[in-house]
């Protein structure tokens, strides 16, 4: 086993070098012990000495042989002190740093496989461990769908294997690699890394398997083409999708709904209640279900959602959640036509991928927008999708100011910087207390700073890509709710059978909304307390993970 680890082979002359020196300076101290005695006039054997002077520098002092005069006491010293820093010290760091850590890392690493069980089948395949792997490897325990995150570096293996993750070794480029994490028989291989390890990614695995599903996260819209010609079956910009979903947040002096996803025959929709007749009523005097058949399932509340109770008051910096099929909301949308007004240019901060993508997505909406951008080339380059651009620091106000954001209805943050983000969040809050803040994240953590800072709707790269996966393994259509929030079918379980909605108190309880229930073909929306839950049902609820995870420990 030692001489297998090539780092204790390269250690080895080192010890070999320390045992010789120490092996000479026991011989020297032995002679000297000699040699002192015969000055005292004591003849002792050469076994003696050697005795006498491993007692000494291991620091046992039996005390049976001592010396009498102070030349012998000061030998014994330099003996002792000598011992204490060669055999209590040195030795042994020297054993654990360069032999013993060596091989418990060379054990651990071994317990690392490097080929998934041969009777894996249906997991996903993840190619990376990075912040999107975090999350998705999260989502994926929660769904109880087996996974296995690939990592070319051994050490960095070690520690994922430690942290309880499902790793297997080897490189990412080698079809060996793919046939021992079954590929073949793989749910879906997630390429998450730039575009050119993607584009050899789906290569190699395809090479190792033609029926395996493969999808790629996309940085450079250039990029899509190359991915689908080398054999990914699912190219998902990221970036792109981002920037969309934030500008359908937006608050324009425009009203009307923001279609943000679907679920099966239904449509879930935002709708701004600024600038219309629903601001300061409640939800039950609203009419909507009486008049259109829709229903709110919920409503943001400066960045927080919340169950959409009956006699909760709708303020102008309420967002309503709505849900209901294409004509119902067609027929809601309708209702607000009316209350167009003249418009005040959205600000965007931030030209990068996200706040390009955002800018397209605005233009087609025919919402004005303004843009402030840091780099002058790069503000150029986006001068066609909105009305005027600022260059320089969005922090300076006389240049926010200049941009409209003191009339703006709504800002929106699409720089990388999640610190920049927060800072420019609490920052536009003083300038414009009623402005609709909406931000881009990177790290799920900078969530609640964010909010605090007065972001009003937040949305992250990795939830985003977490989601995209996980309407891929669904197969449905991407619906992005918000962060931590999202739509969950639950089928009813006896403990729920001949319940009522209001008995069954899962809203109480658990903290999440019943929109919507499910027997057989049919979908009933329009849910009152005395709905009667029946066998075979299937419910859907909006609400977060761990409200989730609640209402499955409430009713197994």
């Amino acid at each position: 086993m030692f001489l297998k680890n090539r780092e204790i082979r390269q250690n080895l002359p080192l010890l070999l070098k320390f045992v010789g020196l120490l092996v000479v300076v026991i011989i020297i101290f032995t002679i000297g012990f000699h040699f002192i005695m015969l000055y005292e006039g004591h003849d002792h054997s050469w076994i003696t000495g050697l005795y006498w002077t491993l007692t000494v520098m291991s620091t046992l002092g039996f005390g049976d042989i001592t010396f009498e005069s102070d030349l012998g006491r000061a030998f014994s010293v330099v003996v002792l002190l000598t011992g204490i820093v060669m055999l209590l010290i040195v030795l042994p760091f020297a054993f654990i740093r360069f032999f013993y850590a060596p091989w418990l890392e060379a054990q651990i690493r071994s317990r690392v496989p490097r080929e998934l069980p041969d009777d894996t089948e249906d997991h996903v395949i993840i190619c990376a461990q990075n912040v999107v792997s975090g999350g998705l490897v999260d989502w994926l325990k929660s769904a109880d769908i087996e996974y296995a995150i690939i990592e070319p570096d051994p050490q960095k293996a070690t520690f994922a294997h430690q942290d309880g993750l499902n790793v297997l070794v080897g490189d990412i480029d080698l079809s060996q690699t793919y046939e021992a994490a079954r590929a073949n028989r793989a749910k879906l291989i997630v390429a998450n890394l730039n575009d050119v390890v993607n584009t050899n990614i789906a290569l190699t695995a395809r090479a190792v398997s033609s029926d395996v599903r493969i999808a790629a996260i996309a940085e450079d819209e250039d990029a899509i083409d190359v991915l689908e010609l080398s054999g990914v079956d699912h190219v998902l910009p990221i970036k792109r999708w981002l920037g969309e979903q934030l500008a359908n947040r937006v608050n324009a002096d425009q009203t009307g709904l923001h279609p943000i996803g679907e679920y099966e025959s239904l449509r879930i929709a935002e709708l701004p209640v600024l600038g219309t007749p629903l601001v300061g009523k409640t939800v039950r005097e609203t009419q909507l279900r009486q008049e259109t058949g829709v229903s709110i399932i919920g409503i943001w509340v400066r960045g927080k959602f919340e169950t959409a109770a009956a006699d909760m008051e709708l303020t102008a910096s309420c967002v309503p959640v709505v849900m209901g099929t294409e004509g119902q909301l067609e027929q809601l949308n309708d209702l607000f036509e009316p209350y167009n007004d003249e418009q005040h240019p959205v600000l965007v901060i931030g030209g990068g991928a996200v706040g390009m993508s955002a800018l397209r997505a605005l233009k087609r909406k025919n919402i004005p927008a303004h843009l402030i951008e840091r780099e002058a080339d790069r503000a150029k380059r986006l001068e066609h999708l909105c009305e005027q651009t600022f260059v320089g620091d969005a922090s300076a106000y006389e240049l926010v100011k200049a941009a409209g954001i003191e009339e703006a209805p709504s800002v929106l943050l699409t720089t990388n910087d999640d610190a920049m983000n927060i800072f420019l969040s609490s920052y536009c809050r003083q300038l414009n207390p009623d402005i609709r803040i909406v931000s881009r994240l990177t790290s799920e953590r900078n969530l609640d700073a964010i909010h605090r800072a007065g972001a009003d709707f937040v949305l992250s790269y990795v939830t985003l890509a977490v989601n995209a996966v996980s309407s891929l393994l669904h197969g449905r259509s991407l619906t992005v709710l918000g962060e931590g929030i999202d739509l969950f079918p639950f089928a009813i379980t006896p403990s729920l059978d001949r319940v009522s909605l209001e008995e069954s108190q899962i809203g109480r309880k658990t903290g999440m909304s019943v929109v919507a229930v499910r027997k057989g073909d049919e979908t009933v929306t329009q849910l009152y307390p005395g709905f009667r839950f029946e066998p075979g049902m299937e419910l859907l609820l909006i609400g977060s993970n761990r409200q989730f995870e609640t209402l499955n420990q409430l009713y197994p």
